[in-house]
């Protein structure tokens, strides 16, 4: 099945966002502990979001993915 305009935007937005992390740490222009800050910062914002419940599940299921992108470590450093 192939994914829809918002399954991709999503995609590419996250590469992105990876790649930018990953340089940002590669030349020491951010530390880990504040790379993976910003994504603690990121996942609060959504875990805080109020609205509607089907929104409210929404940003809690991005908490969720952001949470788990901290705990691989694929965006805060290299192996």
């Amino acid at each position: 099945m192939m994914p829809d305009q918002k399954d991709l935007s999503g995609m590419a937005a996250l590469s992105i966002c990876e790649a930018l992390l990953l340089a940002l740490g590669d030349h020491n222009l951010l530390p880990e502990h504040e790379i993976e800050g910003v994504l603690r910062d990121a996942a609060a914002t959504h875990e805080n979001a109020v609205g509607p419940d089907e929104v409210r599940q929404t940003h809690l299921a991005v908490a969720e993915l952001i949470n788990r992108i901290i705990d691989a470590g694929n965006s805060v450093k290299r192996p």
